[in-house]
């Protein structure tokens, strides 16, 4: 007998009330298979292309040499400022290629980064209408957030000495076969009336969470979001750890204590949406409403006041599959909980139903 052809109905045989959206589960799972398939032919495959955070963003190579992509084909032209540069808009340009991505090549001098080490560091775009507009780089890895001087973040460059970049010391541990979950806000894990930092949740609430039984951690709020009371569901920069609760040295630090504790650690990713702020987001990246979302209306949550992906774009989905593996391979969390998914399959997006 010839084996069954997968087409995405079988998990109707798990779940017999399923059985009334073959069609639909036909559809999705058609539509997936077609994404791979070209992801196959243009990318080389999955494992190339969820490895976008080493090609876009900041790259620093074994030399020194720091090499920055950024999407942005809207932009006519494109500069790093900062810092390192006096903040001199003309100063460092970056070159597009047929595909819209920018890049530069900044050599290192005498052995040091051309770009410090937490120094401060933005992209600046000229639009058609010859606006100049500053953003935050997609792809950053570390922002940070001076309330006394503005709510907005800024943008620093994040690559420590290696005698300072934290060294894992533990392997994860089996996946359990029965999860115990313990969902967890670092900065509110404190009864202290400040936010609680990575190191206290590592030297307080993982021997509590071990005592208690739980061979799981859910983290909220992990993903850099400028609004605080979102409880981390606004996020602004995906790649980035939140500041708020110290550097990442100390979360990868919190997660490799975990895993000797025999305890796997999952992340509450917030793929639904993202936060509508323009300056230290994604929002109108490149001067326009739909680099990464959907245009008009469509790309709008009139509930959650956020903004919504464009999963049907190529780039999009880059950006978002490279930000699960990033956080996989960078900071060794073993899972994922994903935030928001009725709006994800929807275009109701679960709103009134």
């Amino acid at each position: 007998m010839a084996a069954k052809v997968p087409d995405g109905t079988g998990v109707v045989d798990l779940d017999p009330w399923l059985e009334p959206f073959k069609d639909a589960l036909r559809s999705r799972y058609k539509r997936a298979t077609d994404w791979i398939r070209k992801i196959d032919e243009t990318e080389g495959g999955l494992d190339k292309f969820s490895k976008g955070y080493e090609k876009f963003g900041f790259n620093v190579a074994s030399n020194g040499d720091i090499t920055y992509r950024e999407w942005a084909p809207n932009a006519t032209t494109a500069h790093l400022i900062g810092d390192f540069n006096r903040w001199d808009p003309t100063a460092t340009p970056l070159k597009k290629n047929d595909f819209g991505v920018w890049e530069g090549i900044l050599p290192a001098k005498n052995g040091e980064l051309a770009i410090p080490h937490n120094s401060k560091v933005k992209i600046t775009m000229t639009t058609p209408s010859g606006e100049r507009i500053d953003r935050i780089p997609a792809w950053t890895k570390r922002v940070t957030q001076d309330l006394s001087v503005s709510p907005v973040y800024d943008n620093v460059f994040w690559h420590p000495p290696k005698e300072e970049q934290y060294q894992f010391k533990h392997t994860a541990p089996p996946k359990p076969r029965s999860l115990r979950i313990y969902e967890a806000h670092v900065g509110i894990s404190s009864p202290k009336t400040e936010v609680a930092t990575y190191k206290n949740f590592t030297k307080v609430m993982l021997p509590r969470i071990k005592y208690l039984g739980y061979n799981a951690i859910q983290l909220m709020a992990i993903m850099e979001h400028a609004y605080y009371a979102s409880f981390g569901y606004q996020v602004n920069n995906f790649f980035a750890a939140s500041s708020r609760y110290g550097i990442p040295e100390d979360l990868k630090e919190l997660i490799d204590t975990a895993h000797s504790m025999g305890i796997v650690v999952l992340l509450d990713v917030v793929h639904s949406h993202a936060s509508k702020n323009v300056l230290d987001g994604l929002n109108m990246f490149d001067g326009t409403d739909h680099l990464y979302f959907h245009s008009g209306g469509k790309g709008n949550h009139d509930l959650w006041d956020s903004r919504l992906f464009n999963y049907g774009n190529h780039e999009v989905l880059r950006f978002l599959l490279s930000n699960l593996r990033f956080w996989m391979e960078e900071y060794r969390f073993d899972g994922f909980r994903f935030d928001g998914v009725t709006s994800m399959l929807y275009i109701h997006h679960g709103i009134g139903t």
